[in-house]
């Protein structure tokens, strides 16, 4: 499985917000409202963080050999899929936002209500993002030991190293 690619993040955050600026602009100049999340979408980002950050804590202590019982390597999985969808939708979230900025600074001001919006949704994107980061590294195993036995005896591959230990 594929790392957290800091220059998809910035790709996806470049390309989103020209659609959120593109969309604000045509969404303005025929009456509409601006296409903002409000903030009760806020709340819905931070459960999801929380529920994340908590999957992960669990395959740290597995990995960390804090966990008692065995930890299901689908789990373990999944747990890393979902750590690193958080962070790609934050990309996305805080890349739209940044578009609607960058049209609304023009004409409101600081004070505007979009403008609030869009910084707290531009915030709490950019700790998705940190939150899918931290917990893809606690599902990244140990180094293994070269004294232990039977170490070294299979072929490290690039992105091996997951807890799930599938690649």
């Amino acid at each position: 499985m594929n790392t957290i690619r800091p220059l998809w993040l910035l790709l996806i955050c470049l390309g989103s917000a020209l659609a959120g600026w593109t969309a604000q602009l045509l969404l303005t100049t025929n009456g509409f409202t601006s296409p903002v999340l409000q903030w009760p979408s806020l709340v819905t980002m931070v459960a999801g963080m929380a529920i994340t950050f908590a999957f992960g804590l669990r395959v740290r202590r597995y990995t960390q050999g804090k966990l008692k019982r065995r930890l299901d390597p689908l789990q373990a999985a999944r747990t890393l899929v979902l750590a690193q969808a958080t962070a790609y939708a934050g990309s996305l979230i805080g890349g739209w936002h940044i578009g609607l900025l960058l049209d609304v600074l023009r004409g409101a001001g600081w004070g505007n209500q979009v403008v609030i919006s869009s910084l707290v949704m531009i915030i709490g994107s950019l700790v998705m993002v940190i939150v899918g980061w931290v917990v893809e590294q606690f599902c990244k195993l140990p180094p293994e030991d070269p004294s232990a036995p039977g170490a070294g005896s299979r072929k490290r591959e690039e992105d091996e190293g997951y807890a799930a230990g599938t690649n």
